[in-house]
C-alpha cells in the first residue's frame, strides 16, 4: 500500500498504537505497545495534545508538535488503521486495479491518483493483473478483502459487465478509468478516443498520405474499439478504402508495434504512414523501421497516442495524441471520493478532449 493518508480527527488510545516499537518506552526496557497515553506521560502533556500534534494540527504550538512527532518516531509509534476502520466503517484506502503498470501511461495515471488521494487524506492499494481475466478476478477479490472505501478500475481485455458484479453486490463504489465496460451504470473517466484518432488521421491525410496503416487494433477493450472506429470513419470520410492487410491486430505493446510495422510493410501495397493504438506501439514501430533501414519522419510517418513523457524524448520525437492522463487520474480519484460520500448520486461520465501534438515522426510521403 502506498500513500500518506492522515489519521482521522478522533482516535482512541487503542486505535493509535504499534505492535512492535523499536525503543524503550518511558524509561523501561524491552519491547512493548506504544500508545498515545505512553507518549503523553513521557512528555507530560495530554493525550489530546499528542493526538493533535501527530496530525500536524495548528492548534498545537510548533515546538510541541515537533517534539511529539520526534518522540513518537523514536518510540516506534504507528497508527493502527485496522482498529480505526472498525469504529468508523472507513479505511481511508482507495483500491486501484490496473491491467498494466509497466506502460508509462498507467504509471502517470497512478501518480495522479495517488497525489489526489493523499491531498484528501487517503492511501491507495494497488493490484495488477495484465490482460488476464482469471488473475483480475483474484486481484479484485484480494483488494475487496482489504475493505477499501472504493475502487478505481481499468479492466483487463475481454472483461464484461458481470466481471464487477461481485464488487457492486458488496456495495463497493467503483470508478472506471480509461476503459469502459458496456452495460454498467458506473462513473467513468476517459478520453474521447474516436476524436483522437480523427485528429491523427486528418494530420496524416493533410500531409498527403493515402495508405495509412493501423497498428494495435483490438476489439477486446473499449479504447481499442473506439480508436479503430475513428480510423475507419476517417478513411470513409476521405473516400479511402479499408485494407485489412495494413491493419495489425494486437494489444498495444512495444513488441507488437515492432511486429506490426514489419507485417504491414510486407503488404502487396505497403502504407506510407501508420496510426498506432498507443505510444508504446509507436515506439516499437519506430524500432521496426530501423530494422529495415528506414527512419520515422523521413521515410515513413508514425503517430502515437497518449503523449507519455518518453514520447518527447525519442529521436525523432514522437508525434502523438495527448490524452491528459494527469487530469484523468486526478478526476477519477475525485469522482471516487465524491461517490463514497454520496453513493446514491447519479453516475457521471467524463470524456476529456484529446489534442494532437506534432513532433518529428510525421512528414509528407517520400518521393
Amino acid at each position: 500500500m502506498t500513500g500518506n493518508g492522515q489519521p482521522p480527527e478522533t482516535e482512541s488510545d487503542s486505535e493509535m498504537e504499534s505492535l512492535s516499537p523499536a525503543v524503550s518506552v518511558a524509561g523501561g526496557s524491552g519491547r512493548g505497545r506504544v500508545t498515545l497515553q505512553i507518549i503523553a506521560e513521557h512528555l507530560a502533556v495530554s493525550t489530546a495534545t499528542v493526538s493533535l500534534a501527530l496530525r500536524g494540527s495548528p492548534l498545537v504550538a510548533e515546538a510541541t508538535r515537533a517534539r511529539v512527532q520526534q518522540i513518537a518516531r523514536e518510540m516506534g509509534y504507528s497508527y493502527n488503521r485496522s482498529a480505526a476502520s472498525l469504529r468508523t466503517d472507513r479505511t481511508n484506502i482507495l483500491g486501484v486495479g490496473f491491467h498494466d503498470i509497466t506502460n508509462p501511461y498507467f504509471a502517470e495515471l497512478l501518480a495522479a491518483i495517488e497525489e489526489t488521494a493523499a491531498v484528501h487524506g487517503r492511501s491507495i492499494l494497488l493490484g495488477t493483473y495484465a490482460e488476464n481475466l482469471e488473475r483480475q478476478d483474484r486481484v479484485l477479490n484480494t483488494l475487496k478483502e482489504y475493505r477499501p472505501d472504493g475502487m478505481i478500475i481499468c479492466a483487463a481485455g475481454g472483461s464484461e459487465a458481470q466481471t464487477f458484479q461481485h464488487l457492486i453486490a458488496a456495495g463497493v463504489p467503483i470508478v472506471q478509468l480509461s476503459r469502459e465496460l458496456p452495460g454498467l451504470d458506473l462513473d467513468f473517466v476517459g478520453s474521447d478516443d474516436r476524436h483522437g484518432t480523427h485528429l491523427a488521421m486528418e494530420h496524416l491525410i493533410s500531409l498527403g498520405h493515402r495508405r495509412i496503416a493501423f497498428l494495435g487494433e483490438s476489439q477486446a477493450i473499449s479504447t481499442g474499439r473506439n480508436r479503430y472506429s475513428g480510423y475507419r470513419e476517417s478513411l470513409a470520410k476521405h473516400g479511402l478504402s479499408l485494407d485489412p492487410a495494413i491493419v495489425h491486430s494486437a494489444y498495444g505493446t512495444r513488441e507488437n508495434g515492432l511486429k506490426g510495422i514489419q507485417e504491414v510493410l510486407d503488404a502487396a501495397d505497403p502504407p506510407t504512414a501508420a496510426v498506432c493504438f498507443n505510444d508504446l506501439t509507436a515506439f516499437g514501430a519506430m524500432l521496426g523501421l530501423r530494422h529495415r533501414g528506414r527512419e520515422a519522419g523521413v521515410d515513413f510517418s508514425i503517430v502515437g497516442c497518449d503523449d507519455v513523457q518518453e514520447a518527447a524524448q525519442w529521436f525523432p520525437a514522437l508525434t502523438t495524441i495527448k490524452n491528459f492522463q494527469e487530469e484523468m487520474g486526478r478526476k477519477s480519484a475525485e469522482f471516487l471520493i465524491q461517490r463514497i460520500a454520496d453513493p446514491s448520486a447519479p453516475p457521471r461520465r467524463l470524456l476529456l478532449t484529446p489534442e494532437l501534438v506534432v513532433r518529428g515522426t510525421t512528414a509528407p510521403p517520400k518521393g
